[in-house]
């Protein structure tokens, strides 16, 4: 047949819209799979092939789920709000809402010319009014119940954007956006009290199917440690200094403080500091420095000496220096460190610059010449004296201190309350009225959506003022409380807000009364198969899960957890082997694959270039290749005759059933394209098959090239869509040949390869072998004098 793609491509996805076979049903009595990709951004720059992959590989498991009876929620949306879409706004003059609009579309055209089997009917786009209501709702409904704050705070500051940022959105000391140095400023925050929720973050991930690199990506982010909280009496004043530690057990070692230069303390305590110039002159330093130059590791240990205050060791009850230090953040623990030198390495680092004392309290190292921070027996250290078990040091010491009262066993988290708010245009507005009788009131639930204010300037202030803040009719407004005159918020959500919860509005997409139906959410839930990308395992999956934790105990959503599994895909790299990129200039479109080699190539490459999980780089040889596989498939549609199954063909028929069906449910998408590469090497070897089994062929195909796969099918006869035929089924039995191939030796020569049936006994096994022309030629006249036979691997005569 003649295969023309454009054709067969746009004929059978216009053939797959209009019957609508992708389209979910909502209590369906059929099993459910809910599978679930990433929504992109719609960026002005479209789509690039690593977006194809981002999808392809769930994209196969729910072909693959619908032709074994599921019926599958595969659904696709659009994360429209954020930086990029405004940035490019301000550059052109065309509105936000216009170029997200054409971007969708753009995408959209791009998704489809590639055959993607999602469910358009339930589209969403987090910028619609239909949409962000809901994410409104979910943010008051936090506010109700304690977990939305507002504060003033040191925050990352991006002077390009003109944004503040959490730290996950500015991690390295960089923007996340627009890759700017960060610097930190003071302003009001509004934040969401993840921190709550840390515990049961770290819990639930006990029970779910994630990767393990994803599940120890979260639990270090989190970072969850227990030690304890200790109290230090600070001479000449009442106020206690008090200190998280893990190690509680060296609290002998420790020679000296380090407190935040944001602490509290300094101001509260000013007239008694003698140097109190000194350290301002410092802290004016600091304040200029971003978090991420400040707890460098191998920067130049800075600090001052506070001088007029001091601290007292709760044990040793010896006097101890207090400094202030870059490094130390207000933000982590209690703003305060207590300082053991002998054990850590920045504190040997920072006691050696300023001559403070190094006191060994475990043994094990040389303490003149760098810190021990192994195990060893504790020393030094009065009642610990003798001890060399961690785990029991530290509980005689919280046991020490508890007595005293001066300390207790605690948990410390190093995720940090979530920064939720942004001084730009094109973004959810904030639900809150300030007033000044009343305070921080929530926009009453039947006023949402608050919407965004038509304008023509999106540029934030200089100042970092969200543009919001220049409109007088948005900004001026009643109080819903008290009805006197108050302001609107004029921040917005950050782009995160809306990815938090996107996956349950695929639900019920057009529901105007509930954020979605409960009894659909019932059926749905939870999300059977995640995938995305890790570089959002530790914000928007930590984000998404904290949001539905909290909606699951409000009495919205019916699952504690989201996500039953979450995989990921690796990156695709330029033919350079570098990160794709504009700049770069190694960006592959996917429209330019689809217009020379058709989609279903592109589909087959995407998943047989690699490991599905690791990053590769773009061959157009390997391309090429690929295209050849689909070509020799059309080739089969004039080879098929007949039906039943043909003999030779029996095994590895079977053999492939098993190994595809396998490898798809373990993403090793490359292998099961192998396989069905062999089995068409097979096929050719053979230079036969029949109808039957082009049928199931087509059918293990389907997932991968499912145009051709199609066109192939309704060739033959096949009935209905190939897309929604059941998935082939193996015999077990069937998948091991009932013959081997038995390597004959004579003299430890290989004369011969002789099929025998699997397991034949040694007498069957001899006879076969002399029996072969070769090696009787080579036995002939001769005595044999041994016979050894290996079952289904080999026979070896020894002759005379």
């Amino acid at each position: 047949m003649k295969y023309d793609f454009t054709a067969i491509e746009k004929k059978w996805q216009d053939k797959w819209e209009k019957a609508g076979i992708f389209r979910a049903k909502d209590h369906d009595a059929r099993k459910k799979f809910y599978g679930l990709v990433e929504f992109p951004y719609p960026s002005g720059s479209g789509m690039h092939v690593g977006h194809i992959k981002a999808y392809s590989g769930l994209e196969v498991v729910s072909r693959k789920r619908r032709m074994e009876g599921y019926n599958v929620l595969f659904p696709i949306g659009f994360d429209a709000y954020g930086l990029p879409t405004e940035n490019s706004a301000i550059k052109t003059g065309i509105h936000p809402r216009e170029l997200t609009d054409r971007n969708i579309e753009r995408f959209s055209q791009q998704l489809k010319r590639v055959g993607f089997s999602f469910d358009w009917d339930r589209v969403v786009d987090t910028t619609e009014e239909g949409y962000y209501k809901w994410t409104q709702w979910i943010f008051l409904k936090m506010f109700e119940n304690g977990l939305v704050f507002r504060d003033t705070a040191l925050v990352n500051y991006c002077p390009s954007c003109k944004v503040v940022l959490s730290n996950e959105d500015s991690q390295g000391g960089k923007c996340d956006i627009c890759h700017s140095d960060i610097v930190q400023k003071s302003k009001d925050v509004w934040y969401l009290r993840i921190t709550a929720y840390a515990d049961r973050l770290l819990q639930g991930l006990e029970g779910l199917d994630y990767l393990p690199n994803v599940k120890m990506q979260q639990v270090n982010w989190i970072g969850k440690s227990t030690g304890a909280f200790v109290n230090f009496a600070l001479k000449g004043i009442e106020e206690k200094l008090r200190i998280y530690t893990t190690r509680p057990d060296t609290l002998f070692g420790v020679t000296f403080m380090v407190m935040a230069p944001e602490h509290p303390l300094l101001d509260r305590y000013r007239d008694l500091i003698e140097n109190a110039d000194e350290l301002d002159a410092y802290r004016e330093v600091c304040a200029k420095k971003t978090e991420f130059e400040r707890t460098q590791m191998n920067k130049d240990k800075t600090g001052v000496c506070i001088k007029g205050i001091s601290a007292v060791n709760p044990v040793s009850g010896k006097e101890i220096p207090i400094y202030i230090s870059d490094y130390v953040m207000m933000g982590y623990g209690t703003g305060a460190i207590m300082a053991v030198p002998a054990h850590d390495e920045r504190d040997y680092a920072f006691a050696k610059k300023f001559g403070i004392d190094i006191i060994e309290v475990i043994k094990g190292g040389d303490i003149e010449k760098e810190a021990y921070a192994g195990d060893g027996e504790m020393v030094n250290s009065d009642f610990l004296n003798g001890y060399t078990n961690k785990q029991d040091s530290i509980a005689r010491m919280i046991k020490e201190l508890e007595g005293l009262g001066v300390g207790e066993a605690g948990v410390q988290f190093k995720m940090k309350d979530w920064a939720f708010n942004r001084q730009r245009y094109w973004g959810e507005p904030i639900p809150i009225v300030h007033c000044p009788t009343c305070g921080m009131v929530p926009v009453p639930y039947e006023e949402l959506p608050l919407r965004l204010p038509p304008v023509e300037n999106f540029a934030p202030g200089e100042g970092g003022e969200s543009p919001l803040a220049k409109i007088d009719s948005f900004v001026n407004c009643r109080c819903p409380r008290c009805g006197g005159a108050a302001k609107r918020e004029t921040d917005t959500m950050p782009q995160w807000a809306g990815s938090s919860w996107y996956f349950l509005r695929y639900i019920d997409p057009l529901n105007a009364d509930v954020l979605a139906d409960p009894d659909k959410l019932k059926y749905w839930l939870p999300v059977d198969w995640y995938n995305g990308g890790m570089e959002h395992v530790t914000r928007h999956l930590i984000y998404s899960r904290f949001w539905h934790k909290f909606l699951y105990d409000i009495g919205v959503v019916p699952t504690e957890e989201p996500y039953a599994k979450r995989t990921a895909q690796g990156l695709i790299l330029g033919p350079d082997g570098q990160k794709m990129s504009k700049s770069r200039g190694n960006v592959v479109d996917p429209n330019d694959v689809v217009d020379e080699f058709g989609a279903d190539t592109l589909r087959v490459y995407i998943l047989f270039m690699g490991d599905y999980g690791s990053a590769a780089p773009w061959s157009e040889s390997s391309m090429r290749g690929c295209k050849r596989f689909i070509d020799r498939l059309v080739a089969l549609a004039d080879k098929a005759k007949g039906r039943g199954v043909t003999a030779a063909l029996e095994t590895p028929f079977h053999r492939t059933v098993k190994k595809v069906s396998a490898d798809i449910e373990e993403m090793k998408f490359n292998t099961a394209i192998a396989a069905l590469m062999t089995l068409l090497n097979e096929i050719d070897a053979v230079g036969a098959l029949t109808v039957d089994e082009l049928g199931v062929l087509l059918r293990l195909v389907s997932p991968f090239a499912s145009h051709i796969a199609e066109e192939l099918w309704e060739s033959i006869g096949g009935e209905g869509f190939c897309s929604l035929a059941p998935w082939p089924e193996y015999d077990e039995a069937k998948t091991v040949s009932a013959t081997v191939e038995v390597a004959v030796q004579v003299n430890g020569k290989l004369r011969g390869v002789v099929a025998m049936p699997k397991g034949a006994a040694k007498e069957d096994a001899l006879a076969l072998a002399k029996a072969d022309e070769r090696v009787a030629a080579a036995i002939a006249g001769k005595t044999v004098l041994k016979e050894i036979v290996v079952p289904d691997k080999i026979v070896n005569l020894v002759v005379r």
